[in-house]
């Protein structure tokens, strides 16, 4: 029993690291997402500097929690960690898709392909939401083009057939996927079809005007 108390003080002084160790890194998981989220916000208003500036920031955090958390797996897998890790993964896709640049990797990214493919099934949800802002100006093409990359997302999620311990949840999130995919193409199914409805609407007006004039 005489050795104890030096059990219990190198037990402490390593518990005491970790605690550091988990402190700094669940900030940096808040500092990451705010990153990640004014990165998307930027881009959905037009601003690429800004949102290449955020990434950029979210980019070295990523590198510097990589670093930090080397020695300490169970922190660097905490749910905290890689959910603000699966944000980055968002954001960096969709300033990608959003401004005709190539997909990131997952090893660009510094992340776990897991938490990679979260992110991208994520990313239809932004798409979305781009898709129903282009809509507003009636339809176009660039919204049937986010649509197929709404697709294709879906045509790759669907095949990662794993467990979820070994995906990390996957499964919920495409479906959440098709689900979005399909009331999109709805939406641009709807627009088009009242698109063709007025300009049809508009042809017969303009015959009708000739008629009255003849």
């Amino acid at each position: 029993m005489e050795k104890l108390e030096d059990i219990a003080e190198r037990i402490r002084t390593a518990f005491d690291a970790q605690t550091i160790a988990r402190d700094r890194a669940l900030a940096r998981a808040r500092t990451l997402t705010r990153h990640c989220s004014q990165a998307i916000r930027a881009i959905h208003r037009a601003d690429r500097e800004l949102a290449r500036t955020e990434l950029e920031a979210a980019r070295l955090i990523v590198s510097e929690t990589n670093t930090a958390l080397r020695d300490y797996p169970d922190l660097y897998y905490a749910g905290y960690t890689q959910d603000a890790f699966k944000e980055y993964a968002e954001a960096a896709i969709v300033v990608a898709l959003l401004t005709d640049q190539q997909l990131p990797e997952p090893e660009d990214l510094g992340i776990e392909f897991n938490t990679y493919l979260r992110g991208l099934a994520e990313t239809s949800g932004e798409l979305r939401r781009r898709c129903l802002d282009i809509l507003r100006d009636g339809y176009s093409e660039d919204a049937e083009k986010l649509l197929e990359y709404m697709d294709d997302i879906y045509a790759v999620l669907v095949t990662m057939d794993y467990p979820d311990a070994i995906t990390g949840g996957l499964r919920r999130l495409t479906d959440i996927t098709r689900s979005i995919n399909e009331r999109t193409r709805g939406d641009l199914t709807l627009n088009q079809r009242q698109s063709h409805l007025e300009r049809a609407l508009r042809e017969l007006q303009i015959r009708l005007d000739e008629l009255d004039r003849d």
